[in-house]
């Protein structure tokens, strides 16, 4: 071999090395991602996914030993593999959760997330040892092949953040970054072809799996949809994979729910129950409605109900994802549900997490009404804590009202009276209201102040549905199971940014539901 031709074969791999990185670190992430969606809790799926990828990479390194031969045609069949198995795995993943029984995702998608390090780990090794064949010191060739590894690993990373999961999804991201696998692999085979004894061999299955990937590509949305169907009782009518989230809509015999990361948000056959008691009562025991806040609701529907009062000023809703808003704008299921309501001049939308609002909100809101999702991962579970809870404090006029959606008392006893006791280790005094809600089943809602509120003398408005001034103080009182829950003799703490103790109680409350 020529010192040319060695610096190129040289130059190859260093190439591929960098792109088999970045293409290792999405899939990673995208386990994890996956993890997140599907099984809940995000820093649970992240740090599994993330420990098992790198206890593979750590098998392969030491399987990687064992190899001393055709170190071509071992990568280039490493990368079809990566390909194969990681293209499919997302897209396999639905349907596993939609037709096997429950544990089975978790089972399939930690086996694949440990296959894939697996054989990741074994793909620098085999690059290292050739390099040094090709004539290039190990010390050298080491150290460019791990360059290429870790430059590859923060671009991998940026990609999946920024471009793939916001524009193309989880599914068809698993696809195009296992093409890029098998494209590696290929190019490869070509670069390398005078030393593979079954050159047409590797090519073909090459070109075959480029194939089958590139269907996957096309139609893998398309059948995840349909496996996404099965976890859905309605069907799917609308679906969209934001920057931040699954959004899906689902409707049958003119019942429309609305779903968020596969939780239920609403169900239009009652959700005025849950509209209501949000709004109304907070409404009630505020001295004006000049400057009213809302954090989340952003399907609009609390914002219909707050447009009912003349007296109302200006509502402004914070939601993070201006894809949730812009579908309660467009989507006509959404807006024959809440009237148009985000179109009214009254209400603002701002696109924004909702605690880096209140750090930079000036000015105070005579009603803040928080109908934020459960905090079950650590993005929501700042939103239930103490010091946010401060910061809507110093935002509430000192004769306004706030009122939290506080997840269930009766599934969830433990949670509902911890962001009570949250509520009201940032200063203000609570008055606890609960009810069912078919869809849901019972659910709370903590309202507070500075000063105290009286249920029986508060005066509703009496365009609504469900709620009225003798239902209210009935909403006050809670059985044995739901009452305040004490757990080891000792009173449940605040939760708060140092010691966020509600992910736990969560999860260990709706386990069984």
């Amino acid at each position: 071999m020529t010192e040319q031709e060695s610096l190129r074969q040289s130059r190859s791999i260093y190439y591929a090395s960098g792109i088999v990185s970045i293409c290792g670190i999405i899939f990673e992430v995208l386990f994890g991602a996956l993890g997140s969606y599907i099984l809940g809790d995000g820093v649970k799926q992240y740090t599994l996914t993330i420990s098992l990828f790198l206890t593979g990479m750590g098998i392969g390194a030491y399987i990687s030993e064992k190899m001393t031969r055709h170190l071509i045609a071992s990568f280039i069949w490493i990368e079809y593999s990566i390909g194969l198995i990681g293209g499919f795995s997302a897209m396999l993943l639905f349907g596993v959760t939609a037709y096997l029984p429950d544990g089975t995702d978790a089972l399939f998608l930690y086996s694949v997330t440990l296959l894939v390090g697996t054989l990741t780990g074994v793909e620098l090794p085999i690059l290292i040892r050739k390099a040094n064949e090709i004539g290039v010191s190990l010390e050298k060739s080491a150290a460019k092949v791990l360059f290429s590894d870790y430059a590859g690993g923060l671009i991998g990373g940026l990609l999946f953040l920024f471009l793939l999961r916001p524009y193309f999804g989880l599914v068809k991201t698993s696809f195009l970054v296992a093409l890029i696998n098998v494209a590696v692999a290929i190019w490869i085979v070509f670069r390398f072809r005078h030393e593979l004894k079954r050159f047409r061999l590797h090519a073909i299955s090459g070109v075959a799996f480029l194939c089958i990937l590139i269907a996957g590509a096309l139609f893998g949305e398309e059948a995840a949809f349909h496996f996404e169907q099965k976890l859905y009782k309605d069907p799917v009518v609308f679906s969209e994979q934001t920057a931040y989230q699954q959004i899906i809509l689902t409707r049958e015999q003119g019942d429309t729910r609305l779903y968020l990361d596969g939780q239920l948000q609403f169900s239009s056959s009652d959700e005025h129950r849950y509209h209501e008691i949000l709004v109304h009562p907070a409404m009630a025991a505020a001295a004006r409605h000049d400057r009213v806040l809302v954090l989340g609701g952003g399907d609009g529907l609390a914002v219909r109900e707050l447009l009912k009062y003349e007296d109302l000023g200006t509502v402004t809703l914070v939601d993070l994802d201006p894809a949730m808003t812009e579908t309660a704008r467009t989507n006509h299921l959404l807006t024959d549900l809440n009237e148009g309501a985000l179109d009214d001049p009254r209400v603002d939308i701002v696109n924004e997490d909702a605690f880096q609002f209140l750090e930079k909100a000036e000015g105070f809101y005579d009603v803040v009404i928080i109908d934020l999702p459960d905090p079950n991962n650590e993005s929501l579970n700042k939103l239930y804590t103490q010091e946010f809870y401060s910061l809507a404090r110093n935002h509430l006029q000192p004769d306004g009202a706030m009122i939290v959606q506080a997840t269930s008392p009766v599934f969830a006893p433990k949670v509902y009276w911890t962001i009570d006791r949250t509520v009201q280790a940032a200063g203000l005094k609570t008055e606890n209201l609960h009810a069912d809600i078919p869809s849901f089943g019972g659910w709370g809602y903590v309202m507070a102040s500075r000063n105290g509120i009286k249920l029986e003398e508060l005066t509703l408005l009496k365009d609504t549905r469900y709620l009225t001034a003798d239902v209210l103080p009935a909403l006050a009182k809670f059985g044995k199971d739901e009452d305040a829950v004490m757990e080891d003799g000792a009173t449940l703490q605040p939760n708060t940014l140092i010691r966020p103790n509600l992910i736990e109680v969560y999860e260990k409350s709706w386990r069984y539901y």
